[in-house]
């Protein structure tokens, strides 16, 4: 009887310990929720800042290098101009190659997805707090909880310096921000828990849609904004310089100097504006987070074991942004198009 007390309070105790790890994680994960948000606001902010200042910077020097050019035997007065609208092309190539590095506009968008999904986790955490109450939070609950954070903080790194993901890779890929699947669990899906065979076949019509219509979709359209992305890039700094050097040469034999510069540095505005005011990188970063997004569904589905197989459907649809009866429908005309050798005309997805 004693030894069987004891074992209580030692479970007990555990089950009190692990709660209270769990909350400790949650304070963390609130955290992270108001740095993210915090953070993306002050990045949005660089990227109008910074945007606003070169395109006047770059402008105003364009306007002096034609003023400097049609007044190239000024003698002082021409040079002082043409000096100064040498240094601001300079200035601009300068902070236009800084902005092209770093993208704040796919930055903010990290932040964005990151709040968004740390949001997820706290909601999580909170339901898993709710739900166990009586039964006790496990230490596998806790070490499930932590794994996640640490992925979440790689996927979205805060600095600049060291971890900030790479702008241009050389090919696009998914995010991941979720901890490789290890079946935990290696009971079948039975009627029992809500699976059936009718069920199983539709799941597997649904990944198969995701994969040939939806993975592939996002994934050509992330490689075609990765290269327009990497060439906006580059014509930005090279056009400002462009326009810098042939600043400095205003004044001296014909007047090409002074035609080259103020167009590259008006082409370069345009660039500029439509790479950063068109926020490229944020739609290269929206591309990467949905494709990733499609790539957790397509393991959550073939991985699932443990949730009800009529709450995991319903789950399912509305991730897809679909009712039960079009996802069904959906996955019986993914079957009918394989069994006539043919690809389904539409994708999985009516959200993204």
């Amino acid at each position: 009887m004693l030894e069987r007390q004891t074992q209580t309070k030692k479970w007990h105790d555990d089950r009190v310990l692990q709660r209270s790890r769990l909350l400790a994680v949650l304070e963390e994960v609130r955290d992270r929720v108001e740095m993210h948000k915090n953070i993306g606001e002050q990045r949005n902010n660089w990227n109008s800042l910074l945007l606003n200042s070169v395109n006047m910077i770059t402008l105003t020097a364009a306007l002096m290098a034609g003023i400097a050019s049609a007044n190239a035997a000024g003698g002082d007065s021409v040079t002082a101009v043409k000096i100064a609208s040498t240094v601001l092309l300079a200035s601009a190539t300068a902070v236009v190659a800084l902005m092209n590095k770093i993208q704040p506009s796919q930055l903010v968008e990290e932040q964005r997805n990151a709040t968004r999904l740390f949001k997820q986790l706290r909601n999580r955490i909170e339901m898993v707090l709710r739900e166990k109450r009586e039964d006790g939070i496990s230490e596998e609950d806790v070490k499930d909880t932590i794994k996640r954070v640490i992925c979440l903080d790689k996927a979205f790194p805060l600095p600049l310096i060291g971890t900030m993901l790479e702008k241009f890779p050389q090919e696009f890929k998914p995010a991941t921000w979720w901890p490789e699947t290890i079946p935990e669990f290696t009971s079948s899906r039975t009627a029992v828990n809500g699976w059936n065979t009718e069920l199983e076949m539709e799941m597997t019509e649904v990944v198969e849609v995701i994969k040939s219509r939806d993975a592939e979709e996002y994934e050509k359209l992330g490689n075609v904004t990765l290269k327009l992305n990497r060439i906006l890039a580059i014509s930005g700094p090279v056009l400002t310089g462009i326009a810098a050097v042939s600043s400095g040469f205003i004044g001296h034999g014909s007047g090409l100097a002074g035609v080259v510069a103020t167009t590259c540095a008006s082409l370069a505005t345009v660039v500029n504006t439509l790479e950063h005011g068109g926020q490229v990188g944020m739609v290269l970063e929206m591309y990467r987070n949905s494709a990733g997004f499609f790539s957790l569904l397509e393991e959550t589905i073939k991985t699932e074991r443990r949730e009800n197989g009529q709450v995991f459907e319903t789950k399912v649809a509305l991730k897809l942004g679909r009712s039960l009866s079009e996802l069904r429908d959906l996955a019986t005309r993914s079957t009918l198009s394989r069994l006539h050798g043919s690809a389904i005309d539409e994708c999985a997805s009516k959200l993204f």
